[in-house]
Protein backbone atom coordinates (compact mmCIF):
# COMPACT_ATOMS: atom_id res chain seq x y z
CA UNK A 1 0.00 0.00 0.00
CA UNK A 2 2.95 2.43 -0.34
CA UNK A 3 2.63 5.06 -2.72
CA UNK A 4 5.81 4.27 -5.22
CA UNK A 5 8.24 7.27 -6.89
CA UNK A 6 9.91 7.46 -9.58
CA UNK A 7 11.78 9.82 -10.91
CA UNK A 8 12.10 9.96 -14.74
CA UNK A 9 13.88 13.32 -15.04
CA UNK A 10 14.90 16.29 -13.06
CA UNK A 11 11.34 18.19 -13.56
CA UNK A 12 9.03 15.39 -13.74
CA UNK A 13 8.07 12.81 -11.24
CA UNK A 14 5.01 10.13 -11.24
CA UNK A 15 3.58 9.16 -8.09
CA UNK A 16 1.81 5.61 -8.33
CA UNK A 17 -1.00 5.80 -5.44
CA UNK A 18 -2.65 2.94 -3.81
CA UNK A 19 -5.62 3.66 -5.84
CA UNK A 20 -4.41 2.81 -9.01
CA UNK A 21 -4.12 6.07 -10.33
CA UNK A 22 -1.27 8.44 -11.73
CA UNK A 23 -0.35 11.71 -10.65
CA UNK A 24 2.03 13.55 -11.83
CA UNK A 25 3.30 17.47 -11.18
CA UNK A 26 2.63 18.56 -15.00
CA UNK A 27 -0.22 21.05 -15.46
CA UNK A 28 -3.29 19.53 -16.34
CA UNK A 29 -6.61 21.55 -17.12
CA UNK A 30 -8.92 18.50 -15.70
CA UNK A 31 -8.42 15.19 -14.45
CA UNK A 32 -11.60 13.17 -14.50
CA UNK A 33 -12.73 12.61 -10.97
CA UNK A 34 -13.74 9.45 -9.82
CA UNK A 35 -16.03 9.90 -6.38
CA UNK A 36 -16.21 6.79 -4.30
CA UNK A 37 -19.80 6.85 -2.89
CA UNK A 38 -19.79 6.95 0.86
CA UNK A 39 -22.26 5.94 3.94
CA UNK A 40 -22.27 7.90 7.05
CA UNK A 41 -23.87 10.83 9.01
CA UNK A 42 -22.67 13.96 7.51
CA UNK A 43 -23.80 12.17 3.94
CA UNK A 44 -27.63 10.97 5.18
CA UNK A 45 -27.80 14.76 6.44
CA UNK A 46 -26.14 16.52 3.20
CA UNK A 47 -28.72 14.31 1.48
CA UNK A 48 -31.77 14.91 3.41
CA UNK A 49 -31.15 19.15 3.41
CA UNK A 50 -30.17 18.57 -0.15
CA UNK A 51 -33.67 16.83 -0.67
CA UNK A 52 -35.33 19.00 0.94
CA UNK A 53 -33.81 22.26 -0.63
CA UNK A 54 -34.53 20.66 -3.94
CA UNK A 55 -38.25 20.13 -3.24
CA UNK A 56 -38.75 23.58 -1.89
CA UNK A 57 -37.02 24.15 -5.05
CA UNK A 58 -39.88 22.83 -6.94
CA UNK A 59 -42.64 23.20 -5.77
CA UNK A 60 -42.55 27.03 -4.90
CA UNK A 61 -44.01 27.56 -8.85
CA UNK A 62 -46.81 25.62 -8.25
CA UNK A 63 -48.12 27.03 -5.40
CA UNK A 64 -51.09 29.54 -5.72
CA UNK A 65 -52.24 32.19 -4.13
CA UNK A 66 -55.56 33.96 -4.85
CA UNK A 67 -56.24 32.01 -8.19
CA UNK A 68 -52.68 33.10 -9.21
CA UNK A 69 -49.32 31.95 -9.23
CA UNK A 70 -48.01 32.31 -5.43
CA UNK A 71 -44.66 33.51 -6.98
CA UNK A 72 -43.96 34.71 -10.35
CA UNK A 73 -41.13 36.78 -11.16
CA UNK A 74 -42.53 38.28 -14.67
CA UNK A 75 -39.70 40.29 -16.22
CA UNK A 76 -41.12 41.18 -19.65
CA UNK A 77 -44.15 42.99 -17.97
CA UNK A 78 -41.85 44.03 -15.00
CA UNK A 79 -43.16 43.33 -11.97
CA UNK A 80 -42.45 40.64 -9.19
CA UNK A 81 -45.24 38.89 -7.32
CA UNK A 82 -44.83 36.95 -4.50
CA UNK A 83 -47.94 36.11 -2.26
CA UNK A 84 -49.26 39.29 -1.35
CA UNK A 85 -46.37 41.21 -2.17
CA UNK A 86 -45.91 42.76 -6.22
CA UNK A 87 -42.97 44.33 -6.95
CA UNK A 88 -42.05 46.70 -9.63
CA UNK A 89 -39.50 48.32 -11.19
CA UNK A 90 -39.62 51.32 -8.47
CA UNK A 91 -39.00 49.10 -5.72
CA UNK A 92 -35.89 47.47 -6.54
CA UNK A 93 -34.58 48.92 -3.08
CA UNK A 94 -36.63 45.69 -1.47
CA UNK A 95 -35.16 43.70 -4.22
CA UNK A 96 -31.65 45.10 -3.30
CA UNK A 97 -31.88 45.11 0.31
CA UNK A 98 -33.27 41.51 0.16
CA UNK A 99 -29.55 40.84 -1.40
CA UNK A 100 -27.92 42.45 0.96
CA UNK A 101 -29.45 40.46 3.54
CA UNK A 102 -28.81 37.20 2.00
CA UNK A 103 -25.08 38.34 1.10
CA UNK A 104 -24.54 39.53 4.96
CA UNK A 105 -26.08 36.67 6.48
CA UNK A 106 -23.33 33.88 4.25
CA UNK A 107 -20.92 36.14 5.32
CA UNK A 108 -21.97 35.47 9.00
CA UNK A 109 -22.27 31.68 8.28
CA UNK A 110 -19.14 31.44 6.91
CA UNK A 111 -17.11 33.55 9.44
CA UNK A 112 -18.66 30.49 12.08
CA UNK A 113 -18.66 27.44 10.22
CA UNK A 114 -16.84 28.02 6.95
CA UNK A 115 -17.69 26.85 3.53
CA UNK A 116 -21.00 25.03 4.34
CA UNK A 117 -23.05 26.63 1.76
CA UNK A 118 -21.02 25.10 -0.88
CA UNK A 119 -21.38 21.78 0.50
CA UNK A 120 -24.78 21.24 1.94
CA UNK A 121 -27.03 24.49 0.07
CA UNK A 122 -25.86 25.39 -2.90
CA UNK A 123 -27.54 23.80 -6.20
CA UNK A 124 -24.15 22.82 -8.05
CA UNK A 125 -23.28 20.76 -5.19
CA UNK A 126 -27.36 19.00 -5.06
CA UNK A 127 -26.87 18.52 -8.82
CA UNK A 128 -23.62 17.48 -9.40
CA UNK A 129 -24.28 14.45 -6.48
CA UNK A 130 -27.87 13.71 -8.45
CA UNK A 131 -26.29 13.75 -11.39
CA UNK A 132 -23.35 11.34 -9.70
CA UNK A 133 -25.77 9.19 -8.22
CA UNK A 134 -26.97 8.21 -11.75
CA UNK A 135 -23.35 7.51 -13.05
CA UNK A 136 -23.33 5.17 -9.73
CA UNK A 137 -26.71 2.65 -11.16
CA UNK A 138 -25.98 2.51 -14.30
CA UNK A 139 -22.20 2.56 -14.71
CA UNK A 140 -21.04 0.79 -10.90
CA UNK A 141 -19.52 2.05 -8.52
CA UNK A 142 -16.20 3.98 -8.49
CA UNK A 143 -13.90 1.22 -9.65
CA UNK A 144 -16.39 -0.60 -12.20
CA UNK A 145 -16.49 3.42 -13.56
CA UNK A 146 -12.77 3.13 -14.18
CA UNK A 147 -12.54 0.30 -15.90
CA UNK A 148 -15.81 1.07 -18.21
CA UNK A 149 -14.09 3.80 -19.11
CA UNK A 150 -10.87 2.04 -20.31
CA UNK A 151 -12.68 -0.77 -22.16
CA UNK A 152 -13.43 -0.08 -25.93
CA UNK A 153 -17.45 0.86 -26.91
CA UNK A 154 -19.51 -2.22 -26.41
CA UNK A 155 -23.27 -3.01 -26.20
CA UNK A 156 -22.99 -2.72 -22.16
CA UNK A 157 -21.22 -0.04 -22.40
CA UNK A 158 -23.20 1.63 -24.99
CA UNK A 159 -26.42 0.88 -22.80
CA UNK A 160 -25.16 2.16 -19.66
CA UNK A 161 -23.61 5.65 -20.97
CA UNK A 162 -27.26 5.98 -22.54
CA UNK A 163 -28.98 5.49 -19.36
CA UNK A 164 -26.97 7.70 -17.56
CA UNK A 165 -27.30 10.24 -20.25
CA UNK A 166 -31.09 10.08 -20.43
CA UNK A 167 -31.14 10.37 -17.03
CA UNK A 168 -29.00 13.57 -16.84
CA UNK A 169 -31.10 15.31 -19.58
CA UNK A 170 -34.11 14.69 -18.06
CA UNK A 171 -32.89 15.82 -14.72
CA UNK A 172 -32.16 18.58 -16.77
CA UNK A 173 -34.80 19.58 -18.72
CA UNK A 174 -36.79 19.37 -15.37
CA UNK A 175 -34.80 21.80 -13.59
CA UNK A 176 -34.91 23.67 -16.17
CA UNK A 177 -38.56 24.39 -17.02
CA UNK A 178 -39.04 24.50 -13.06
CA UNK A 179 -36.59 27.40 -12.94
CA UNK A 180 -38.00 29.10 -15.84
CA UNK A 181 -41.74 28.62 -14.30
CA UNK A 182 -40.54 31.08 -11.90
CA UNK A 183 -40.37 33.90 -14.35
CA UNK A 184 -43.12 32.84 -16.57
CA UNK A 185 -47.13 30.61 -15.69
CA UNK A 186 -45.48 27.60 -14.96
CA UNK A 187 -48.34 25.29 -15.71
CA UNK A 188 -48.96 27.06 -19.42
CA UNK A 189 -45.18 26.43 -19.58
CA UNK A 190 -45.08 22.52 -19.39
CA UNK A 191 -48.23 22.36 -21.25
CA UNK A 192 -46.71 24.58 -24.21
CA UNK A 193 -43.67 23.15 -24.22
CA UNK A 194 -44.44 19.15 -24.36
CA UNK A 195 -47.47 20.17 -27.44
CA UNK A 196 -44.66 22.46 -29.04
CA UNK A 197 -46.80 25.32 -28.78
CA UNK A 198 -44.28 27.11 -26.45
CA UNK A 199 -42.99 30.70 -27.78
CA UNK A 200 -39.85 31.06 -28.96
CA UNK A 201 -38.12 32.86 -25.92
CA UNK A 202 -40.20 30.37 -23.31
CA UNK A 203 -38.50 27.41 -25.75
CA UNK A 204 -34.67 29.32 -25.67
CA UNK A 205 -35.13 29.51 -22.01
CA UNK A 206 -35.67 25.98 -21.22
CA UNK A 207 -33.28 24.70 -23.87
CA UNK A 208 -30.78 27.29 -22.62
CA UNK A 209 -30.90 26.62 -18.94
CA UNK A 210 -31.05 22.73 -19.70
CA UNK A 211 -27.98 22.64 -21.09
CA UNK A 212 -26.19 24.67 -18.36
CA UNK A 213 -27.60 22.22 -15.89
CA UNK A 214 -26.41 19.33 -18.06
CA UNK A 215 -23.06 20.55 -18.74
CA UNK A 216 -22.21 22.05 -14.89
CA UNK A 217 -23.77 18.62 -12.82
CA UNK A 218 -22.46 16.31 -15.69
CA UNK A 219 -19.10 17.45 -16.47
CA UNK A 220 -17.99 21.03 -15.13
CA UNK A 221 -18.81 19.91 -11.64
CA UNK A 222 -15.87 20.90 -9.66
CA UNK A 223 -14.28 23.17 -12.11
CA UNK A 224 -17.85 25.46 -11.13
CA UNK A 225 -16.89 25.40 -7.55
CA UNK A 226 -12.63 25.62 -7.73
CA UNK A 227 -12.78 28.11 -10.99
CA UNK A 228 -15.71 29.90 -11.73
CA UNK A 229 -17.35 30.22 -8.25
CA UNK A 230 -16.15 33.73 -6.85
CA UNK A 231 -17.52 32.70 -3.54
CA UNK A 232 -14.42 30.01 -3.24
CA UNK A 233 -11.64 33.24 -4.42
CA UNK A 234 -12.95 35.46 -1.00
CA UNK A 235 -14.46 32.92 1.24
CA UNK A 236 -11.17 32.81 3.13
CA UNK A 237 -11.12 36.64 3.95
CA UNK A 238 -13.90 35.68 6.48
CA UNK A 239 -12.11 32.75 8.06
CA UNK A 240 -10.08 33.15 10.90
CA UNK A 241 -8.53 30.65 13.58
CA UNK A 242 -11.57 30.33 14.96
CA UNK A 243 -13.90 29.24 11.90
CA UNK A 244 -14.59 25.66 11.99
CA UNK A 245 -13.58 23.60 8.79
CA UNK A 246 -13.08 20.17 7.43
CA UNK A 247 -9.50 19.59 8.92
CA UNK A 248 -7.28 16.62 9.06
CA UNK A 249 -5.59 16.23 13.01
CA UNK A 250 -2.13 16.16 11.52
CA UNK A 251 -1.31 15.58 15.24
CA UNK A 252 -2.80 12.75 15.76
CA UNK A 253 -2.47 10.80 12.06
CA UNK A 254 1.10 11.91 11.12
CA UNK A 255 3.67 10.13 10.19
CA UNK A 256 0.98 8.49 8.45
CA UNK A 257 1.69 4.69 6.64
CA UNK A 258 -0.06 1.20 6.03
CA UNK A 259 -0.20 -1.03 8.70
CA UNK A 260 -2.37 -4.29 10.04
CA UNK A 261 -5.48 -4.41 12.03
CA UNK A 262 -3.33 -5.52 15.24
CA UNK A 263 -0.65 -3.70 14.75
CA UNK A 264 -0.01 -1.08 17.69
CA UNK A 265 0.92 2.30 15.36
CA UNK A 266 2.57 3.35 18.59
CA UNK A 267 5.37 0.64 18.44
CA UNK A 268 5.67 1.60 14.71
CA UNK A 269 6.04 4.75 15.20
CA UNK A 270 3.00 6.05 12.95
CA UNK A 271 0.10 8.34 14.07
CA UNK A 272 -3.58 7.19 13.20
CA UNK A 273 -3.50 8.01 9.47
CA UNK A 274 -3.13 4.76 7.56
CA UNK A 275 -2.39 6.55 4.34
CA UNK A 276 -5.60 4.44 2.42
CA UNK A 277 -6.71 8.08 0.21
CA UNK A 278 -10.14 7.42 0.89
CA UNK A 279 -10.39 10.88 2.02
CA UNK A 280 -9.39 11.68 -1.37
CA UNK A 281 -11.17 9.10 -3.20
CA UNK A 282 -14.85 10.48 -2.38
CA UNK A 283 -13.75 14.18 -2.45
CA UNK A 284 -16.27 15.84 -4.76
CA UNK A 285 -13.87 18.28 -5.90
CA UNK A 286 -10.71 15.70 -5.95
CA UNK A 287 -8.45 17.23 -3.03
CA UNK A 288 -6.48 15.81 -0.12
CA UNK A 289 -7.66 17.20 2.97
CA UNK A 290 -4.30 16.25 4.63
CA UNK A 291 -2.87 18.84 2.72
CA UNK A 292 -4.25 21.65 4.95
CA UNK A 293 -7.14 24.10 4.48
CA UNK A 294 -7.49 24.28 0.44
CA UNK A 295 -10.00 26.99 -1.40
CA UNK A 296 -11.31 23.88 -3.28
CA UNK A 297 -12.61 21.98 -0.23
CA UNK A 298 -16.78 22.68 -0.25
CA UNK A 299 -16.87 21.48 3.38
CA UNK A 300 -19.53 18.28 2.37
CA UNK A 301 -17.96 16.21 5.35
CA UNK A 302 -17.15 13.18 3.01
CA UNK A 303 -13.83 12.84 3.54
CA UNK A 304 -15.14 12.64 7.56
CA UNK A 305 -17.41 10.10 6.67
CA UNK A 306 -14.56 7.88 4.85
CA UNK A 307 -12.38 8.66 7.58
CA UNK A 308 -14.59 7.61 10.28
CA UNK A 309 -15.68 4.33 8.57
CA UNK A 310 -11.61 3.17 8.49
CA UNK A 311 -11.06 4.28 11.70
CA UNK A 312 -14.24 2.10 12.80
CA UNK A 313 -12.11 -1.07 11.07
CA UNK A 314 -8.99 -0.07 12.73
CA UNK A 315 -10.44 0.11 16.07
CA UNK A 316 -9.26 4.04 16.75
CA UNK A 317 -11.17 6.62 17.62
CA UNK A 318 -13.35 8.47 14.95
CA UNK A 319 -12.38 12.42 14.48
CA UNK A 320 -8.98 11.85 12.38
CA UNK A 321 -11.18 14.69 9.87
CA UNK A 322 -13.64 16.63 11.90
CA UNK A 323 -15.76 19.81 11.85
CA UNK A 324 -13.27 21.71 13.83
CA UNK A 325 -11.25 25.20 13.83
CA UNK A 326 -7.40 26.01 13.88
CA UNK A 327 -7.72 27.09 17.54
CA UNK A 328 -9.03 23.85 18.64
CA UNK A 329 -6.14 21.54 16.63
CA UNK A 330 -3.76 23.87 18.50
CA UNK A 331 -4.98 23.30 21.50
CA UNK A 332 -2.61 21.14 23.76
CA UNK A 333 -4.86 20.36 26.05
CA UNK A 334 -7.54 19.36 23.55
CA UNK A 335 -10.52 21.15 25.15
CA UNK A 336 -12.68 22.95 23.34
CA UNK A 337 -10.89 26.82 22.91
CA UNK A 338 -13.03 28.20 20.35
CA UNK A 339 -15.40 30.85 20.79
CA UNK A 340 -18.34 31.19 18.00
CA UNK A 341 -18.71 34.78 19.54
CA UNK A 342 -16.07 36.99 18.94
CA UNK A 343 -15.73 40.43 17.05
CA UNK A 344 -16.51 39.19 14.09
CA UNK A 345 -18.94 37.03 14.12
CA UNK A 346 -20.79 39.27 16.38
CA UNK A 347 -20.05 42.31 13.72
CA UNK A 348 -21.50 40.18 10.95
CA UNK A 349 -24.59 39.56 13.34
CA UNK A 350 -25.32 43.14 14.08
CA UNK A 351 -25.07 43.64 10.08
CA UNK A 352 -27.67 41.06 8.98
CA UNK A 353 -29.95 42.50 11.93
CA UNK A 354 -29.77 46.10 10.80
CA UNK A 355 -30.24 45.31 7.79
CA UNK A 356 -33.32 43.07 8.27
CA UNK A 357 -34.37 45.79 9.65
CA UNK A 358 -34.19 47.87 6.82
CA UNK A 359 -35.29 45.24 4.59
CA UNK A 360 -38.62 44.77 7.28
CA UNK A 361 -39.33 48.76 7.03
CA UNK A 362 -39.16 49.47 3.54
CA UNK A 363 -41.42 46.78 2.88
CA UNK A 364 -44.20 48.22 5.94
CA UNK A 365 -43.98 51.78 4.85
CA UNK A 366 -44.41 50.86 1.13
CA UNK A 367 -47.56 52.32 -0.18
CA UNK A 368 -48.96 49.89 -2.71
CA UNK A 369 -50.29 52.87 -4.91
CA UNK A 370 -47.46 54.51 -7.25
CA UNK A 371 -48.62 57.32 -8.92
CA UNK A 372 -47.31 59.23 -11.94
CA UNK A 373 -48.24 62.26 -14.14
CA UNK A 374 -47.36 62.55 -17.15
CA UNK A 375 -48.72 66.21 -18.95
CA UNK A 376 -49.88 67.06 -22.54
CA UNK A 377 -46.99 68.37 -24.29
CA UNK A 378 -48.92 69.05 -27.54
CA UNK A 379 -50.80 72.21 -25.87
CA UNK A 380 -49.76 73.56 -22.48
CA UNK A 381 -52.63 75.02 -21.63
CA UNK A 382 -55.82 76.24 -23.50
CA UNK A 383 -58.83 78.85 -22.42
CA UNK A 384 -62.23 77.02 -22.88
CA UNK A 385 -65.63 78.61 -23.91
CA UNK A 386 -66.05 79.62 -20.12
CA UNK A 387 -62.92 81.66 -19.79
CA UNK A 388 -61.21 79.21 -17.47
CA UNK A 389 -57.65 78.17 -18.23
CA UNK A 390 -57.14 74.25 -18.63
CA UNK A 391 -54.16 71.80 -18.28
CA UNK A 392 -54.73 68.46 -19.46
CA UNK A 393 -52.91 65.75 -17.81
CA UNK A 394 -52.80 61.69 -18.01
CA UNK A 395 -52.73 59.92 -14.40
CA UNK A 396 -51.06 56.21 -14.50
CA UNK A 397 -52.01 54.68 -11.34
CA UNK A 398 -49.86 51.16 -10.39
CA UNK A 399 -52.03 49.01 -8.34
CA UNK A 400 -49.18 47.21 -6.13
CA UNK A 401 -51.42 45.03 -4.38
CA UNK A 402 -53.42 41.67 -4.91
CA UNK A 403 -56.68 43.03 -4.62
CA UNK A 404 -58.88 44.99 -7.08
CA UNK A 405 -58.91 48.53 -5.85
CA UNK A 406 -61.16 51.85 -7.20
CA UNK A 407 -59.11 54.77 -6.15
CA UNK A 408 -60.91 58.86 -6.22
CA UNK A 409 -58.77 61.72 -7.93
CA UNK A 410 -58.89 64.86 -5.98
CA UNK A 411 -56.87 68.61 -6.62
CA UNK A 412 -55.69 70.60 -3.80
CA UNK A 413 -53.87 73.50 -3.72
CA UNK A 414 -56.56 75.58 -5.85
CA UNK A 415 -59.60 78.06 -3.82
CA UNK A 416 -61.62 77.41 -6.99
CA UNK A 417 -61.07 74.57 -9.67
CA UNK A 418 -63.36 72.21 -11.89
CA UNK A 419 -61.85 68.47 -12.79
CA UNK A 420 -63.09 67.44 -15.39
CA UNK A 421 -63.15 63.60 -16.48
CA UNK A 422 -63.98 60.83 -14.54
CA UNK A 423 -62.87 61.13 -10.71
CA UNK A 424 -62.70 57.72 -9.91
CA UNK A 425 -60.84 54.80 -11.51
CA UNK A 426 -60.77 51.16 -11.14
CA UNK A 427 -57.20 49.15 -11.39
CA UNK A 428 -57.27 45.44 -11.27
CA UNK A 429 -54.57 43.55 -8.79
CA UNK A 430 -50.82 44.10 -9.72
CA UNK A 431 -52.26 46.46 -13.21
CA UNK A 432 -51.57 49.65 -14.10
CA UNK A 433 -54.59 51.84 -15.09
CA UNK A 434 -54.62 54.95 -16.89
CA UNK A 435 -57.13 58.20 -16.65
CA UNK A 436 -57.07 61.23 -18.82
CA UNK A 437 -57.73 64.40 -16.57
CA UNK A 438 -58.40 68.16 -17.58
CA UNK A 439 -57.96 70.82 -14.56
CA UNK A 440 -59.59 74.13 -14.77
CA UNK A 441 -58.94 77.08 -13.20
CA UNK A 442 -60.05 80.88 -13.11
CA UNK A 443 -57.49 82.86 -14.82
CA UNK A 444 -57.56 85.46 -11.69
CA UNK A 445 -56.60 83.07 -9.44
CA UNK A 446 -53.12 82.62 -11.57
CA UNK A 447 -50.83 85.06 -10.33
CA UNK A 448 -47.55 82.79 -11.88
CA UNK A 449 -46.79 81.47 -14.78
CA UNK A 450 -46.49 77.70 -13.08
CA UNK A 451 -48.23 77.38 -9.69
CA UNK A 452 -47.53 73.85 -7.71
CA UNK A 453 -50.57 72.05 -7.29
CA UNK A 454 -51.43 68.43 -6.08
CA UNK A 455 -53.27 64.78 -7.17
CA UNK A 456 -54.52 63.08 -4.31
CA UNK A 457 -55.07 59.64 -4.97
CA UNK A 458 -57.24 57.70 -2.36
CA UNK A 459 -58.55 53.73 -2.38
CA UNK A 460 -62.68 54.21 -2.03
CA UNK A 461 -62.39 51.42 0.16
CA UNK A 462 -59.14 52.01 2.42
CA UNK A 463 -58.32 55.72 3.45
CA UNK A 464 -54.94 54.22 4.48
CA UNK A 465 -54.09 53.62 0.80
CA UNK A 466 -53.10 57.18 -0.69
CA UNK A 467 -50.10 59.06 -2.54
CA UNK A 468 -50.23 62.60 -3.22
CA UNK A 469 -48.45 63.55 -6.40
CA UNK A 470 -47.31 67.52 -6.78
CA UNK A 471 -47.61 68.49 -10.32
CA UNK A 472 -47.58 72.37 -12.05
CA UNK A 473 -49.77 74.60 -13.77
CA UNK A 474 -48.85 76.52 -16.42
CA UNK A 475 -50.43 79.79 -17.55
CA UNK A 476 -48.92 82.58 -19.93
Amino acid sequence: MEQKITVQSADKVKIQRPDGQKHNNNYSPRSRIYVRDIKGAMEYFRRGFGFLLLAVFAIIPWLTYQGEQAVLLDIMEQRFRIYGLTLWPQDFTVVAWFAIVAAVALFFVTTIFGRVWCGFMCPQTTWTFIFMWFEKKFEGPRNKRIKLDERKMDFDKFWRKAGKQTGWILVALLTSMTFVGYFTDIRELFLNFFTLDAGFWATFSVLFFTFCTYGNAGYMREIMCTHMCPYARFQSAMFDKDTYTVSYDAERGEPRGPRSRKADPAEKGLGHCIDCYMCVQVCPTGIDIRNGLQYECIDCGACIDACNDVMDKMNYPKGLIRFTTERNLAAKDKKQKTNPWRMKSIGYFIMVLAVSAVLVWDIASRVPLEVDVLRDRNQLFRENIEGQIENVFTLKLVNKSQQDMTYRIEVKGFEQFELIGDSTKQVSAGEVGTLPVTVAVPPSLLKEQVTEFYFVVTAVDNADITNTHQSRFLYE
